[in-house]
């Protein structure tokens, strides 16, 4: 009888100007994950724009991938941007960001949005455009859906343009810490540890809340039937360009 396959996860930094796939694009000046990741059969658990950098889980385990990309579970995920202007002068910009705000034609759920102090990360390369006569800053994000590009069309909305965006944490929403960056460079990777790898089969344990018609409470004065949260825009993976998706 043959032994079943060792599945693997892996929690990648993923530098400017990659995309989250392993096949490079014709014309394309983009990179892809088949540059830095010498590891069969792992793909993608969602995605960031080639020009964002970041978190990004691989996996060979396609239940984890489709469970970790299914925006009916909204696991929260963070980021923090850097944005033109001073964000500190606009609280009533953080405030829109909070409460929700159009874009492409459709409102944004509720967002965790803050100021970041200058987290000191080496410049980017290549280096984000700046205008001299206008200052720069920083802010962290959590949000709960993947729109195409949302975070720098929320940004945008609420005069805040985005000018370098990473994702920093994943929350898998178990009562412990977020996955995150610590210890990795931009284009660096590693296994998942193996309390990690228990966390993360954990989410596949099906639960008495997603019986059909169940009712889960998604959000203050929201009941939604068998669903356990209420994310949406699409699974967060996005299209082959490494543009859609995933928020980033």
């Amino acid at each position: 009888m043959e032994n079943a396959p060792v599945l693997t996860t892996l929690i990648f930094h993923k530098p400017y100007g990659v995309l989250s796939q392993f096949t490079p694009e014709a014309g394309s000046a983009w990179g892809c994950l088949e540059d830095l990741i010498d590891m069969p059969g792992v793909y993608a658990a969602g995605r960031l724009d080639a020009d964002s950098e970041g978190l990004l889980l691989l996996t060979s385990n396609g239940r984890l991938q489709q469970r970790l990309t299914d925006p009916a579970f909204g696991h929260w995920r963070r980021y923090w941007a850097q944005v033109e202007g001073n964000a500190a002068e606009h609280p009533e910009a953080l405030e829109s960001l909070r409460q929700g705000v159009t874009i492409q034609g459709q409102r944004t759920l509720a967002a965790k949005a803050m100021l970041l102090p200058d987290p000191g990360l080496p410049e980017r390369n290549p280096p984000i455009r700046e205008r001299q006569a206008i200052p720069t800053s920083w802010l962290q994000l959590e949000l709960r859906e993947g729109r195409n590009r949302q975070v720098r069309r929320m940004t945008a909305a609420v005069g805040l343009p985005t000018l370098r965006l990473l994702r920093v944490a994943i929350d898998l929403m178990d009562g412990e810490a977020p996955l995150d960056l610590e210890g990795l460079n931009p284009g660096q990777w590693r296994r998942v540890s193996p309390a990690e790898e228990q966390r993360l089969d954990q989410l596949l344990v099906p639960s008495k809340d997603l019986k059909r018609g169940s009712q889960v409470r998604t959000s203050p004065g929201r009941i939604q039937q068998g669903r356990p949260s209420p994310g949406r825009g699409g699974r967060a993976g996005g299209g082959k360009s490494g543009r859609g998706g995933g928020g980033g």
